[in-house]
């Protein structure tokens, strides 16, 4: 099975990498790093990158920047970064993406826990994080050639302890258990599904 994960240079993306790279042809993608390189925040990146790596059975995002910060001091801007890069650039995986997997293949996005339990300065991500879900729903009734998405929405996970500190009383998910909830999605029957790890 050949699987595109973006964001494979990242704390959640290098642990899905191990546990499914043993068993699949893996294309690594990241904005720094990887087998091949996307600007998920440009729809005309994410073009190229889908035709350079040609057609594909599953594709796995672990990846999107949003803004944390204040409030009172935010800015349209700052709100955006995480309108432009999370949502919109997931988003426009699947609205791009869809010409070129495979049937029966799947889509696996990435939202997170601050859609349903807001801490401070996490406004942005909150809304990011809910409306990734909605689309996720959303657009397992029409995709076509029985192809998949789901939504993995995990917690505060253990090998982020610099995250610690802004999230008081959350106690921390493994990465074995965020790591199995993106291969039920990915190898899975479900489609529609948000997968929460807390």
């Amino acid at each position: 099975m050949k699987i595109i994960l973006i964001g494979a240079s990242g704390t959640i993306g290098k642990k899905i990498a191990e546990t499914i790279g043993k068993d699949h042809e893996l294309v690594r993608v990241g904005s720094k790093s990887g087998d091949f390189r996307v600007d998920i925040g440009s729809g005309a990146s994410i073009e190229k990158l889908f035709k350079e790596v040609g057609p594909f059975d599953t594709l796995i995002s672990a990846a999107g920047d949003g803004h944390f910060g204040p409030l009172k001091a935010m800015k349209e801007a700052d709100f955006r970064k995480g309108l432009d890069s999370k949502l919109m650039g997931q988003v426009n995986l699947v609205l791009i993406g869809q010409h070129y997997i495979r049937p029966q293949g799947s889509f696996t996005l990435t939202a997170g826990v601050l859609g349903d339990d807001p801490i401070r300065l996490g406004a942005n991500l909150s809304a990011v994080n809910s409306a990734l879900e909605a689309f996720g729903r959303a657009a397992a009734i029409e995709l076509e050639n029985g192809v998949r998405i789901n939504v993995v929405s995990p917690g505060l996970v253990e090998d982020s302890p610099h995250y610690f500190p802004y999230f008081p009383g959350h106690i921390p998910v493994t990465m074995d258990r965020v790591a199995a909830a993106y291969l039920k999605s990915a190898f899975g029957a479900q489609t529609g599904q948000v997968y929460k790890v807390v």
